[in-house]
């Protein structure tokens, strides 16, 4: 693989992106973990979402 002069910043280039992208993955499996903790623990305070509200529910009609 001849990369010519410039080989030295190509290859820092790749690394520095291939850095950037698996900081980013583990930024997501982190916050994603993180999220679901903050969540478990409104759950067993007895937080509820709004959307999770019961609705009523239309009136069938019998003909």
């Amino acid at each position: 693989m001849a990369l010519g002069p410039h080989a030295v910043f190509i290859v820092a280039s790749y690394a520095v992106t291939f850095g950037v992208i698996a900081a980013l993955i583990a930024w997501v499996f982190y916050d994603y973990r993180r999220q679901r903790r903050l969540l478990a623990e409104l759950e067993r305070r007895g937080v509820t979402r709004r959307s999770a509200e019961l609705r009523p529910q239309p009136i069938k009609e019998t003909a």
